[in-house]
């Protein structure tokens, strides 16, 4: 039966850990999955979730590390001492093991190192320690399933066997050389259908997608999902296996990716989360805030201009929410499908022909709008058909150059190095309203004479 995670299901745990009913708690949790295991704790008191993790074996609490939250995850490290987290560790991959090790004070690190049993684990811990972790280098695992070209299949699954004792899931079977470069990878269902004193050198696909150690994350990611790879090896400079990532990192990666972009989407300018404290988030968003204020003053002197119509054309400046706001929405529309294209690496052609594929999409949105706009206008607001035209023809400016900006901008800012990401958030709204609300009054300035 399927474990439900609900306000009941965790209040029968409280009460069994607040009993210290030991077996009964066990028994609750024998068949839950690890993650949920740590969704629970994450939801339990600091002293809730490490009674439970003292009482599991160090396999399961192994995985429940890697689900926790950072901030529960840290108070169970700050309990264990360095021979504890070093049995933690002897359990996970190099790759997970590394992930924790680095979350750890310098000190500390060197202790856990030294109360890890095995040796070469400890040694392919501190050679990942080494690299980034945004590049393949700080991703990679240093568990995979290899084999020499010179081998005969026999032979091979002879090593396959013991290799495999230290490889939780085996995704790919790679072939080296004699010097251990990369020459291609194994089929399964040809090592199987081959006879036994074949060389594998006579059956290996040469074929094979790979990274280099410095190749950056999202490039990992890209690669991953366009050619739909379960995992793919990671070589140095000199062409030599060192590791492989397997797809469950990179899906922690297009997340962060996706988290980081909707809060730049969104102006907010550093990594936060909800539960950061006060001065963390007011640091992450009153910068773009700040710049939001500046442009808004900036339009009220663009507005401010223009105040000889006010006199004659007060109706005006009714309108001007509706041209700030589809300037805004329609820059942030543009900007998005960019933005993702970019993302996706699906954007094509040459951007002159990207810009005029938007002029055209706003000529066909903008006309549709302007007739609506006009329509409505006259028969709900009985506004006269001068000013119902005058503010259709600047509807219709304003989104071919809203679509404009939010086209333009974005390329730009990759061309250079800046996440694009930044062009769907207030930076394109508030260009956009300024932008909107000059040429709406320009326009009507020269239609209506004022």
């Amino acid at each position: 039966m399927e474990f439900k995670i609900s306000k009941e299901s965790i209040q029968i745990l409280e009460d069994l850990i607040a009993e210290k009913n030991n077996k009964e708690l066990l028994r609750s949790l024998k068949d839950v999955h690890y993650a949920d295991i740590a969704e629970i704790m994450n939801d339990l008191s600091y002293e809730q979730a490490l009674y439970i993790f003292n009482l599991l074996d160090s396999e399961v609490t192994a995985e429940i590390l890697l689900e926790l939250d950072e901030n529960v995850r840290e108070k169970i490290l700050k309990a264990l001492s360095p021979k504890e987290i070093a049995e933690e560790l002897d359990e996970l991959d190099t790759d997970d093991a590394a992930d924790i090790i680095s979350e750890l004070p310098r000190d500390k690190k060197e202790e856990v190192l030294s109360e890890l049993e095995d040796l070469e684990h400890a040694r392919d811990i501190v050679d990942l320690l080494r690299y980034d972790e945004d590049t393949a280098g700080g991703l990679m695992a240093k568990e995979y399933v290899s084999v020499n070209e010179n081998w005969t299949v026999l032979t091979c699954v002879k090593e396959m066997r013991k290799q495999a004792e230290n490889v939780t899931r085996v995704h790919s079977i790679y072939v080296l050389d004699d010097f251990g470069k990369l020459k291609g990878r194994l089929s399964l269902k040809d090592l199987l259908t081959t006879s036994t004193k074949t060389n594998i050198s006579e059956v290996y696909i040469p074929s094979v997608d790979y990274v280099k150690l410095d190749t950056k994350d999202v490039e990992v990611a890209r690669i991953m999902q366009k050619y739909d790879l379960e995992a793919i090896p990671v070589v140095d400079e000199m062409g030599r296996l060192v590791g492989r990532i397997t797809i469950d990192d990179i899906v922690d990666v297009i997340k962060e990716e996706a988290d980081k972009d909707y809060q730049l989407a969104a102006g907010i300018s550093k990594d936060v989360e909800a539960d950061d404290g006060i001065l963390d988030l007011t640091r992450a968003r009153l910068p773009w805030l700040i710049l939001a204020m500046i442009g808004g003053f900036i339009a009220v002197n663009v507005a401010r201009s223009f105040e000889d119509a006010m006199l004659d054309y007060g109706v005006l400046f009714f309108f001007t929410p509706l041209i700030a706001a589809m300037a805004g929405n329609v820059g942030v529309q543009s900007s998005a499908i960019i933005v993702q294209g970019l993302a996706n690496n699906t954007i094509s052609g040459s951007i002159w022909s990207r810009l005029a594929k938007e002029v055209s999409l706003s000529l066909l949105n903008g006309f549709f709008l302007a007739i609506l706009m006009m329509v409505g206008s006259h028969f709900l607001l009985g506004v006269d058909y001068i000013i119902g035209i005058t503010v259709s023809i600047s509807l219709i400016s304003v989104i071919i150059i809203a679509s404009l900006i939010g086209t333009f901008v974005p390329i730009l800012l990759n061309k250079y190095g800046i996440d694009p990401a930044l062009a769907t958030g207030p930076f394109i709204t508030t260009s956009n309203d300024i932008f909107g609300i000059l040429i709406y009054f320009s326009i009507a300035k020269y239609i209506l004479g004022f």
